[in-house]
This record gives structure tokens, sequence and C-alpha cells, in this order.
């Protein structure tokens, strides 16, 4: 299972990705965004999913990382 990154353009949307991730029995925890990252909200979700990655995205979803190796690799972009 891969381990994804969600970086979001507001909190709301931070919140309503972790609720609807949940509610779809996927393993989501909001964080501070690492450095690493920028974001313009400052909470990204951290997740697992198996599937397709394209199917979380929504207008609140700015980007997307997936972490391998201990780094993030851009696998979605909303700018």
């Amino acid at each position: 299972m891969n381990e994804y990154i969600a970086v979001f353009f507001t909190h709301s949307g931070a919140i309503r990705f972790d609720r609807k991730a949940k509610s779809s029995n996927i393993e989501c925890q909001l964080m501070p965004v690492p450095r690493k990252l920028s974001s313009s909200c400052g909470i990204c979700a951290r997740f697992k999913f198996d599937k397709d990655v394209m199917e979380l995205v929504d207008d609140e979803v700015e980007k997307i990382f997936i972490i391998k190796g201990g780094k993030y690799e851009l696998v979605y972009s909303g700018d």
C-alpha cells in the first residue's frame, strides 16, 4: 500500500478530506505540512491508499505527493 501526503488550499478542505477518507475506511491523519513541501493552509493529510489516488482529488486538494524512501514525489498538482 502506498503512502501519500495531500496539501490543501484551505483548512476546511483538509478537514473535509479527512472526514471523507475516514468514512471510506482510509487511514488518514491531519498534521502540519513538512517543511520541504509548501501549502496555502499549513495542514496536510498523510494517508495510505492502494487505488488510483486521483479518485480522492477534489477542488480543495492543492497537491499530492507519494512518499518513497523518505522522499516526496509529486503525483498531482492542482495549481
